[in-house]
């Protein structure tokens, strides 16, 4: 107890002046050991893990600017646009733009305004196979908050993230904007647009893309975080009980998203034109309702070349065939990030590790997906609820899905001990967060490996601390889970990122 005490105090300091202080590069190796080399063939094309260079963490305990804790930032992340910079001493410098969900609700929904947190950080990769110890690992990605944006939607009001117990009708042409609002979810205490952010994509012009679990909708935002325009799904992905929306995210409707599995996944293409998202499992009528039938995952494309003159059309529709446990289990996928024309990288977990309902963690990985040979089904009967694409669980045979490969184990022995950090017991700080939901990518500046990016993923800590505020209110939840981040070295031919 004494040392993690020790170790948190550090940590609070480092928030506030990391960025300031130099670091003393303890790696030897300029590039990752060959021996922790994990490659997979994907389109003719060698994909190469090569280890995790990198650990850090914000504490559970750290305030934001509002006053709240700052929790739940790993929902998602993305690199801000022009940030990411190589400096002469071989470390990087950039900002992490991170959306954390609906706020705290172990003891239920609260009025938690959606927000966006602009983290700065230093990553030293560290490429050696000795281990160090966890103080000395923290130090390989260093952590300073520095804002926070809150999202308004129509006339102003604040967004919340109170459970959607009602619905908003959808707007007339009275309004004068180019693109009226479809009906959207609502908290009926106080008629404000209900949103649990999940997926992050950031545009050149500063606006952003927000996808949530409770429509599933995806939101424009300006860069001041004013709601600009909404897209809707098809009828076969919206929450349906006898006909009728229902957005709810506490139980399971009769078809369309499953209860609290929407639009985990959002990212966009390298030329900014197409954004795809991805929901989280199977629609019910897709054998959603049970985790050993719920595999069959849509993705979707929309067209936004010219969204602020006319709502994004969708032009893609596809399969995703997420992994199952031992037990026949689906794991869900927590984020998608574009990687080259027709792949992706797919984040999928179990819900094991700190935070989660053992400390043992079985699946936590950056899988490749690949949909240029899968069946485009947008436009079909398939978006009408009443034809399933994959009944009781069973794919349509007319319909071939995208292709899925193992990637980048979060939870690899080796790999962990290296940075301090462990799977299974004890339950202590050192040990890997349950709920990892995000991925960015930023380009390793090395020339002698032009396809190598560093992947940084964060967790999402469920906003769980001994010492929480709420709305101004203090909240105990049993368990102190810090923000947890961590960053592999990969290489991905054909693939490029923003910086």
């Amino acid at each position: 107890m004494a040392r993690a005490l020790v170790v948190l105090a550090a940590l609070l300091l480092q928030a506030g002046n990391s960025l300031a202080r130099p670091y003393e590069q303890r790696s030897s190796r300029t590039e990752p050991d060959p021996s922790f080399a994990v490659k997979v063939k994907l389109g003719g094309k060698q994909y190469i893990n090569k280890g995790l260079v990198a650990f850090g963490l914000i504490p559970s305990n750290f305030k934001e600017s509002t006053g709240d804790t700052l929790g739940g930032i790993g929902s998602a992340i993305a690199l801000k646009r022009g940030s990411f910079t190589k400096q002469p001493n071989g470390s990087f410098t950039g900002t992490i733009v991170a959306q954390p969900d609906r706020g705290f609700n172990v003891d239920g929904t609260i009025d938690y305004q959606a927000r966006q947190h602009q983290i700065d950080f230093v990553l030293n990769p560290y490429y050696d196979s000795d281990e160090l110890t966890f103080e000395d690992g923290l130090k390989t990605l260093q952590l300073a908050y520095r804002d926070t944006l809150l999202y308004t939607e129509r006339e102003s009001q604040k967004t919340t993230g109170l459970d959607a117990l009602a619905v908003r009708p959808a707007e007339t042409p009275a309004r004068s904007v180019a693109i009226e609002d479809p009906a959207v979810p609502i908290a009926p205490s106080n008629d404000h647009l209900a949103v649990d952010a999940e997926g992050l994509a950031l545009n050149s012009d500063g606006t952003f893309w927000t996808s949530d679990e409770y429509g599933p909708y995806i939101y424009l935002f300006s860069p001041e975080g004013q709601l600009i325009e909404t897209i809707q799904p098809p009828e076969a992905i919206l929450p349906l009980v006898d006909g009728k929306l229902n957005f709810t995210s506490d139980s399971d409707p009769t078809t369309g998203r499953a209860g609290n599995q929407g639009f985990e996944g959002l990212t966009l293409d390298t030329d900014g034109k197409t954004l795809y998202a991805l929901l989280q499992s199977a629609t019910i009528q897709d054998g959603g309702s049970d985790k050993t039938t719920s595999r069959y995952a849509r993705l979707l494309a929309y067209d936004i070349s010219n969204a602020l003159a006319v709502r994004p059309p969708l032009i893609g529709e596809f399969v995703v065939p997420l992994p199952q446990s031992k037990k026949g289990k689906t794991l869900g996928s927590s984020e998608l990030h574009f990687v080259s024309d027709g792949v992706f990288l797919v984040l999928s977990r179990d819900g094991d590790g700190h935070g989660g309902d053992d400390a043992k963690s079985s699946y936590k990985q950056a899988d490749l997906l690949d949909i240029r040979d899968a069946t485009d089904i947008h436009g079909t009967k398939y978006d009408d609820p009443s034809n399933p694409i994959a009944k009781k669980g069973k794919l349509n045979k007319k319909i071939t899905p995208g292709t899925y490969v193992s990637f980048v184990d979060f939870i690899d022995d080796t790999q962990l001990g290296r940075f301090g950090v462990h799977n299974g017991k004890p339950a202590d700080q050192t040990l890997i967060d349950a709920k990892w939901e995000s991925l960015a990518l930023a380009p390793a500046f090395d020339p002698d490996y032009p396809d190598d990016f560093f992947l940084f993923t964060a967790a999402d800590n469920d906003f769980i601390s001994t010492q929480g505020i709420a709305l101004g209110q203090p909240f105990d939840a049993g368990l102190d889970n810090d923000n947890q981040f961590m960053v592999f070295r990969v290489t991905l031919p054909g693939a490029a990122a923003e910086v």
